[in-house]
């Protein structure tokens, strides 16, 4: 199996970055460092290092100024699981899940998982279903479908849902061999433009602008790494968006947040006019969502010649799922992630990942894409497009191999965590929060904004310095 420096060579290689910078860096920590099968430990260093790589080498960009980037393995797991860690004013977050969330047995003695966090989604299944939002009531429902044909129609309706799937299952789909072609982060040049020159600061993305459309965990780790590097990261969200708040306080530090209202014609409006003056667009709506409302990669290069437009997805831009909704649990359902847990545990049914690791990595990588292509664009002129999927980053995971007697590993306790915690003011009390695990000698990440309530702030760019 590769070392933990070999993933990130590949991952710094693929996206275009110069083979010498790799010797700034250091890793520390060794696998395993959670209960799983899967090489969890390394895919959030990984990730977490090409992100801190990709800030440095923009400050020698800017600077002339080279400087050493550290990641402790440990660190780096623990910030993959940082929602659960957070605390508001000394309180613990509430529980994660919706009350009919989770998994269920179909007629065909298949597993089903269903995410029902938000409430059109759940409506969605228990229309299918025809039953009242209540488990033992959604259980016999599904005592009626087999769990192939309760996928499609689920979704069809608007929900999101999953079926479990061994890998091999998996692979044999022609999705499947749709991704299998696809990096982790494909970063493609979509229009010409000049180079832009970078704003003044003392940080590798201070003055740098992100409009950030995402919501739940990947995006907005994005957004949030990209702001831990100095960026004014302006979080768009609209007034009537169902949310997860215990995540958007996790996600939020370092941003600036508005309400914006893409189905008016004057919200829309108000986003052109964001978009022309940012460097960077990143969403996560689902591919051909955000093209209705006239921000295309291709409409935002008209607008904003030289943009980096950033897409997220579940389960990619290529082959006949490139529009299904999906969520991390959902994704790792699909993908035989939890079948194969479930196998190395002992378990009769799936097993989760013992981290939103899908989520993490690809907001970590999403950041790294980012960064990568806007520091082309500096070189090189040129609008620019980079793509990440929860399913590519999968596949990414599951090719890193497997971890023998993985769930022999005991998992982090709270003393384990404590080195990793910092005490921050926020818009909704204190805060203890994972502090970042990318350590940049002579640019120190940091959020110099505190998590903020959506809709707090103007939507409008700070004056740059």
């Amino acid at each position: 199996m590769q070392s933990p420096r070999e993933i990130l060579g590949q991952l710094w290689t693929v996206a275009g970055g110069e083979p010498s910078a790799l010797d700034a860096v250091k890793l520390t920590g060794e696998e395993p460092q959670l209960p799983s099968s899967f090489r969890v430990a390394a895919a959030a260093q990984a990730s977490i290092a090409a992100a801190g790589l990709a800030a440095a080498q923009i400050w020698k960009l800017r600077s002339g100024q080279s400087q050493d980037v550290a990641v402790d393995m440990r660190h780096a797991v623990v910030e993959c699981r940082s929602e659960r860690y957070l605390r508001v004013d000394g309180k613990p977050p509430p529980p994660a899940w919706d009350a009919i969330a989770g998994i269920y047995k179909t007629r065909d003695r298949r597993f089903v998982r269903l995410h029902t966090n938000f409430r059109h989604h759940r409506d969605a299944v228990c229309q299918v279903l025809n039953c009242k939002p209540e488990r033992d009531e959604v259980q016999a429902a599904l005592m009626r479908w087999d769990a192939e044909p309760f996928e499609t129609a689920a979704y069809a309706a608007g929900g999101v849902v999953a079926m479990m799937r061994s890998h091999d299952e998996w692979s044999a789909l022609p999705h499947a061999q749709a991704l299998a072609a696809l990096p982790p982060v494909s970063i493609e040049k979509i229009g010409e433009a000049a180079p832009k020159p970078w704003p003044a600061g003392d940080r590798s993305l201070a003055g740098v602008r992100v409009l950030d459309l995402s919501r739940v965990i990947a995006g907005p780790v994005a957004g949030r790494t990209l702001a831990v590097h100095g960026a004014d990261v302006l979080l768009i969200s609209g007034p009537d968006l169902p949310d997860i708040p215990w995540l958007t306080i996790d996600t939020g530090r370092g941003k600036l947040t508005s309400f914006v209202e893409l189905k008016s014609e004057q919200g829309r409006e108000c986003l052109r006019d964001l978009l022309a003056g940012a460097d960077i667009f990143s969403q996560g709506y689902r591919p051909r969502a955000i093209a209705a409302f006239g921000f295309s990669p291709e409409e935002a290069a008209r607008i904003n010649p030289g943009i980096v437009y950033v897409s997220l997805s579940a389960y990619g831009h290529a082959g006949p799922w490139a529009q299904r909704r999906g969520f991390d649990s959902l994704v790792q359902t699909t993908t035989g992630f939890n079948h194969a847990e479930g196998k190395a545990a002992g378990v009769d049914g799936p097993k989760e990942l013992p981290a939103q690791m899908l989520d993490h990595a690809t907001g970590y990588l999403m950041a790294f894409g980012a960064m990568m292509a806007k520091a082309r664009q500096s070189r090189e002129g040129g609008s620019w497009h980079v793509r990440v999927s929860l399913a590519q980053t999968g596949r990414w995971l599951w090719h890193l191999g497997r971890v023998a007697d993985g769930f022999k590993t005991e998992d982090l306790t709270g003393e384990t965590i404590r080195p990793f915690i910092e005490e921050i003011p926020s818009g909704f009390g204190p805060l203890r929060s994972v502090s970042h695990s990318a350590r940049l000698s002579q640019t120190p990440a940091f959020w110099a904004r505190p998590a903020m309530p959506l809709g707090s702030h103007p939507p409008q760019w700070p004056v740059r310095s």
